[in-house]
């Protein structure tokens, strides 16, 4: 069964970092092809931030957090990460890992097939 545990959320001062991880169990993520993390504002949908595909590294990110946010995976503990630097208020959301199958990295949300149960990122002006 794929399950995954989002963590590393919490509320920080604009300005700031934080690191989010996604870790696996069960299952490596090298099984699937692409892993993605999106955000969810309250009365907002939820939006593709960044995503990063397994073969070869191939990373893609959403406008507003180009320059600011990096994805990343650490194949030896089966985790992958967002380092979130140069937090702005607009950041605040609950943030998601989620994994799909297919080989291309789409924003489209409805194309993944394994998510986290999120983890809460709140910044303050």
């Amino acid at each position: 069964q794929v399950q995954l545990v989002d963590s590393g959320g919490g509320l920080m001062q604009a300005g700031g970092s934080l690191r989010l991880s996604c870790a696996a169990s069960e299952f490596t993520f090298s099984s699937f092809a692409v892993a993605g993390w999106f955000r969810q504002a309250p009365g907002k949908a939820r939006e593709f931030v960044a995503g990063i595909r397994w073969s070869g590294g191939v990373t893609y990110y959403q406008d507003s957090v180009k320059g600011r946010f990096i994805i990343s995976r650490d194949d030896a503990k089966n985790t992958i990460y967002l380092q979130m630097n140069l937090l702005k208020p607009e950041d605040t959301a609950v943030y998601y890992c989620a994994l799909r199958r297919g080989a291309v990295i789409t924003t489209e949300r409805t194309l993944y097939e394994y998510w986290g149960q999120g983890t809460q990122v709140t910044v303050s002006s």
